[in-house]
């Protein structure tokens, strides 16, 4: 992996990736890529501290097998892992990493090996009064030493033998420096010279004082010791645990290295497709500084490039490359990833460098005949082969490589290769499984556009980049003559070709730009259509309820002897009913109407056979109703013969004196309920109601079902459904 990361240009980029890392690990995150794909985009949307920075534990994790004491900093490492998922768990976060967070189970067995640290890993003394009053009587100690040293700096007896007015340490230790003859003034030990000649010295007081102080110091060392061993006994019984932490604590790090390397770059993470498709839409390497964006698509086994010289060919082969390493490993990369697509591949292979070796006699086109004999073993992968006839005749390479390519295309190998030579594009150009590509070259400015035009056979442009790198003009004519005229037109017309097909291709685009918004307004428009269609019934089936909800209030006064209240409420009723069906029918006048004469009533056709003042007797689908006029309008799309003069005029529809828009069926046998379903539909026809509603409650199913196929069977209903967001309720149209 490490020779593929030079050969791609990545080793800056991994680098800067492994900063963001708690503890160097490999790059690869082992397991279910979809599962670990689903952890990063859920972290990506939420704030967390980063992991404490710790070194690889497995050696601890050996040594605990073995029963042996850590010292109180190895200890520490645990206690820092443990606190961080104890930190995790109490954070606001998505389904999938609360319940991974929750899931791991901390023994109670750990608390006190927790309290026995602050935040910053030293020993927590509050807890811990023994180790709380050694640790004060060592710093009185101190100051009671430091005290002392000034003392004796700046007492008279010793100004004379003092070199300066500082304490200075000597092999660790506090001393004094002074000069021959101190004896006189002090009682001290000699424990160093000076380059100068002069004495470190420790006073006998301050001996005493230190001697007090390493007791002290021992004392605590002897308690801290019996903690540590204790420790040790409880981490080595919960080895199993502390093992599975530290692999959750690395796959953690793998999720949050890449979340913060994204954010801190604005890189985005696409998921390795099922296939072998590439789509790149404004790819960036991360090795360019001020990089062209790459939008392009690969979805045939070979990609060809051709074209200029120093034109970005190596380039767009490593990042193609470099694109399908950052899927495969969950990195994230610089792109617009709601256009881009990375297939699946089982390894990556860049035949990049020039493989020749004087030390084991290797030649360039032996070396790469040497590295294509290994693709033969390998099936799935992607091979990346830069100028593919190096070190070799180009025409007898053509050939080769085109034998080649074919034969390794049948293990499922894709390649994407650069090439100058003519000859083995003209081999490949008419082979369906192969994709042309033409880096782009600017006449005007004399220099690589970066670009790449799918499709086509480029130029190399040899002698142009010659004269932009300062080969002499003159030089370069003389080079062309050689090169002879017919050559020269035909790489005239293939970069003619190349500028023609590019301005069709600008073409198209622009085209199917304006065709995509054209479609745009069309689905605005129908949204908009749609939008107005369910606004409109919308309102008509809340006047409709209004209506039947102002009618029962009037009834149900009339039942409660209420008679004045109730004809009100009845006139109201009455009012909001012929107020829609004025609308509905444009005012139609009633004198228009006449026994025989077509008509449309509620959206369906029927005929008039009986007619009052203001009151008519129609027949809609072999169901004769009485009707006011006004909601009836003429259907004038076909002649009506009219009935004859002694129709039967004396048949009247008997509506029932109540009707309701629902029907609950909560608790009802089938048989039961689907007499109720005949009544409630019945009664909703006559009433005129064109939408109503059962509501048979979700339970075991049965009821529902048995529902949906009695309405499928009854000649009346239009259509039903769920209502949406309540499965317990079907809603039918009749």
């Amino acid at each position: 992996m490490d020779r593929l990361i030079k050969k791609l240009d990545l080793v800056d980029y991994v680098n800067i990736f492994k900063s963001f890392l708690a503890r160097e690990k490999d790059l690869p995150i082992h397991g279910d890529s979809k599962r670990h794909f689903n952890y990063i985009r859920s972290l990506s949307n939420i704030e967390f501290k980063a992991p404490p920075k710790l070194p690889n534990l497995d050696d601890l994790l050996a040594r605990l097998k073995k029963e042996a004491t850590l010292r109180v900093e190895e200890i520490y490492y645990f206690v820092q892992i443990i606190e961080y998922f104890n930190y995790l768990k109490g954070l606001e976060a998505p389904s999938n990493l609360k319940e991974w967070f929750l899931n791991i189970q901390i023994p109670d067995e750990m608390d006190e090996i927790l309290s026995f640290f602050e935040e910053d890993g030293k020993i927590n003394l509050q807890n811990y009064p023994e180790l709380f009053g050694i640790e004060e009587a060592i710093k009185r100690n101190k100051l009671e030493i430091k005290e002392s040293l000034q003392r004796i700096l700046h007492s008279s007896k010793m100004s004379d033998f003092m070199v300066d007015n500082r304490v200075h340490f000597y092999d660790g230790e506090e001393s004094l420096l002074v000069r021959g003859g101190f004896a006189q003034a002090i009682d001290a030990s000699v424990i160093g010279r000076s380059e100068g000649g002069f004495f470190y010295i420790v006073p006998k007081s301050i001996q005493k004082l230190k001697s007090k102080e390493e007791t002290l110091n021992n004392q605590k060392d002897e308690i801290i010791w019996g903690y540590r061993k204790n420790f040790s006994k409880t981490l080595f019984k919960w080895i199993r645990f502390l093992e599975f932490i530290n692999r959750e604590f690395d796959r953690f790090d793998h999720y949050q290295a890449r979340v913060n390397f994204a954010k801190s770059f604005d890189y985005e993470f696409v998921l390795p497709s099922k296939g072998k498709k590439i789509i790149l839409d404004s790819f960036a390497h991360p090795a360019i500084s001020h990089p062209v964006p790459i939008s392009i698509r690969f979805e045939k086994p070979i990609m060809l490039i051709t074209g200029v010289n120093a034109g970005g060919k190596t380039m767009l082969l490593k990042s193609l490359l470099s694109a399908v390493f950052f899927s495969k490993y969950l990195l994230p990369f610089r792109c617009n990833a709601n256009k881009t697509e990375v297939g699946s591949f089982k390894s990556i292979e860049a035949i990049i460098d020039d493989p020749q070796s004087v030390k084991n006699d290797i030649s360039t086109f032996a070396g790469r005949m040497l590295e294509f004999s290994r693709l033969f073993k390998k099936r799935g992968s992607i091979v990346g082969v830069d100028e593919v006839e190096l070190g070799t005749d180009s025409d007898e390479a053509a050939s080769l490589f085109r034998v080649l390519l074919d034969e390794l295309k049948k293990r499922e190998i894709t390649f994407i290769v650069t090439t100058h030579h003519k000859r083995l594009a003209s081999l490949m150009a008419g082979d369906k499984d192969v994709e042309l590509i033409a880096a782009l070259y600017d006449e005007q400015a004399q220099r690589p556009t970066y670009k790449f035009l799918q499709g086509s056979i480029g130029k190399s442009y040899a002698f142009e980049t010659a004269s932009r790198y300062g080969i002499p003009v003159p030089v370069i004519k003389k080079a062309k003559e050689f090169f002879g005229e017919d050559k020269e037109k035909l790489n005239e017309l293939i970069e003619k070709s190349t500028i023609l097909e590019s301005q069709m291709r600008d073409k198209i685009d622009e085209l199917e730009g304006q065709i995509k918004k054209l479609k745009r307004k069309e689905i605005s428009i129908d949204e908009l259509k749609n939008n107005l269609k369910d606004k409109y019934k919308k309102m008509e089936f809340e006047l409709e309820k209004s209506y039947q909800e102002a009618k029962n209030k009037a009834l149900q006064a009339l039942k409660e002897v209420e008679v004045a209240k109730a004809r009100q409420l009845l006139n109201e009723a009455h009012k909001a009913k012929a107020s829609k069906s004025q609308r509905d029918s444009k005012q139609s006048s009633f004198n228009d109407f006449q026994v025989g004469d077509k008509i449309k009533y509620r959206g369906k056709s029927g005929v008039i056979i009986f007619k009052k003042s203001k009151e008519a007797t129609i027949e809609v689908d072999n169901l004769r109703l009485r009707v006011p006029l006004c909601d009836l309008k003429k259907d004038t799309s076909t002649k009506i013969t009219k009935r004859p003069s002694n129709i039967i005029n004396s048949v009247r529809v008997q509506k029932t004196s109540s009707a309701s828009l629902s029907l609950k069926l909560l608790g009802k046998r089938v048989d039961e309920a689907l007499d109720e379903i005949d009544e409630f539909l019945s009664n909703a026809l006559l009433h005129g109601f064109s939408e109503v509603e059962i509501i048979h409650g979700i339970g075991t199913g049965a009821l529902a079902k048995a529902v949906s196929n009695h309405l499928k069977n009854h000649p009346k209903v239009k259509s039903f459904g769920k209502m949406r967001g309540n499965m317990g309720v079907t809603v039918v149209k009749l």
